[in-house]
């Protein structure tokens, strides 16, 4: 690859034993694998109030966003793993892209957003596997200016399906997880090319 791909990873999960955490981390070595630079980020890193217009007009953007956004800027597109909360996206998600959509003083609307490509996952201990949620956050990213892949998995009974070493146990539904990562690099590199 001519241009080396930068890519986020992220889960819309606090929880420590989450399964989307460990779920996007193997599409990033699925992203690895083919060149790409991934740089995963746990939000637990960067706690930041419900999203409250006073507040930011009182306070500005917390320094955990603007930690994010240069982070989200520095980079070319996202893995995202969103946990399937009452049939949508997390609500520390959705603040999170709240809070990120704010521009911060000299910056261009959007500019975390705008031309990125992502690709989106999840995982549930449900049937469904969080496929319901995933449509909320394309809708999402797509009216933010984020250029969406197509592909997406969602993988059911998250509980049982992954062993003590954070891989799924089922070698093709793996191998399906690690492809996202491959072609979301690929993509970018052919869009950066």
């Amino acid at each position: 690859m001519s241009h080396t791909p930068k890519i986020l990873a992220f889960a819309g999960s606090a929880r420590k034993g989450s399964f989307n955490k460990t779920l996007v981390k193997i599409a990033a070595e699925g992203a690895r694998a083919v060149g790409a630079e991934v740089t995963f980020v746990d939000f637990s890193d960067f706690p930041m109030p419900v999203y409250d217009q006073d507040f930011e007009s009182d306070n500005g953007l917390p320094k955990e966003v603007l930690k994010l956004k240069e982070l989200m800027k520095a980079h070319d597109g996202f893995l995202i793993a969103s946990p399937e909360h009452n049939g949508a996206l997390s609500a520390l998600l959705k603040n999170v892209i709240d809070w990120v959509s704010r521009p911060a003083e000299g910056e261009s609307s959007l500019e975390c957003f705008k031309g990125k490509v992502a690709t989106l996952m999840a995982t549930s201990p449900g049937g469904l596997g969080g496929l319901r949620g995933l449509n909320s956050v394309r809708v999402i990213l797509s009216g933010l200016g984020v250029i969406v892949l197509p592909d997406q998995l969602a993988i059911s009974e998250a509980h049982a399906a992954f062993d003590d070493n954070g891989s799924l146990k089922d070698s093709k539904k793996q191998e399906r997880v690690e492809a996202l990562g491959k072609t979301l690099a690929k993509t970018i590199a052919k869009l950066k090319a």
